[in-house]
């Protein structure tokens, strides 16, 4: 793992770098794919950084609450730059929040930005694969096979690697369905069930894994409802369609 990154007396977090990278990286493809799908690539890119400031204030808030008697005793540590100290689920929804309100304040097309956004959003999930290989976050479970990674005291499956491979493949499907897309809402509900189908398979091989009870892990849980979800929202979305038309 390489989690820092030193440039003479300069030491910089390669994870939250990486992050970064791919942030800008995707805003750049949301952006282009917003003249396709006729939404203002502006609005898209303002919405995309207000989104990422509120993610970011809410990540650390949530994780200050998380431990409150930690920042009480040293109340500056709130400020400190260690994306070690954000919660990914309150930093996500907060950043939700912010987009959709930016939205509906800019009169976006709710389904179509979010078609927009899709292929973005799969760029910076392959970074978040780098950032989970530099910082060896998101770990495997012990494995004998020939290419596991020797982490933790272990040889375990690389699934950073994994992340990454499946991140690509997913791109790589948005990229070539998105020249001609049924109706608004399509891509991104497909993008929503590829990611929730690989977060399933991806989980087994984790070793850092919630359990729930017995072998069922938290995240395949959520994975299901959430594949389950994209399928009936896609079935709604082409029944209206197909009732329109």
């Amino acid at each position: 793992m390489f989690p820092i990154l030193q440039i003479g007396p300069l030491a910089i977090q390669l994870p939250g770098l990486l992050l970064l990278l791919g942030v800008w990286l995707g805003t750049i493809v949301a952006e282009r794919f917003a003249g396709r799908f006729q939404v203002s690539a502006s609005a898209v890119s303002n919405m995309i950084f207000y989104a990422l400031i509120g993610g970011v204030i809410g990540a650390r808030l949530g994780y200050a609450l998380r431990f409150l008697d930690l920042y009480l005793e040293a109340p500056l540590g709130i400020f400190a730059l260690n994306p070690n100290t954000l919660s990914l689920l309150e930093g996500s929804l907060t950043a939700a929040i912010v987009a959709i309100i930016f939205g509906q304040r800019k009169k976006l097309p709710f389904w179509r930005t979010l078609d927009v956004l899709a292929p973005g959003i799969a760029v910076l999930m392959i970074f978040v694969g780098f950032a989970h290989l530099s910082s060896g976050d998101a770990f495997g479970s012990v494995s004998t096979l020939p290419f596991a990674i020797n982490l933790w005291g272990a040889q375990r499956h690389p699934t950073q690697i994994y992340e990454i491979v499946v991140g690509v493949s997913i791109l790589l499907v948005l990229l070539r369905i998105s020249a001609k897309t049924p109706f608004d809402g399509f891509l991104s509900l497909v993008y929503i069930w590829l990611a929730g189908i690989s977060r399933f398979v991806l989980e087994a091989f984790r070793g850092d894994s919630v359990i729930l009870s017995g072998s069922i892990r938290s995240a395949q849980a959520i994975s299901l409802i959430v594949v389950l979800g994209a399928l009936i929202a896609l079935h709604r979305l082409a029944r209206n369609t197909s009732l329109v038309t």
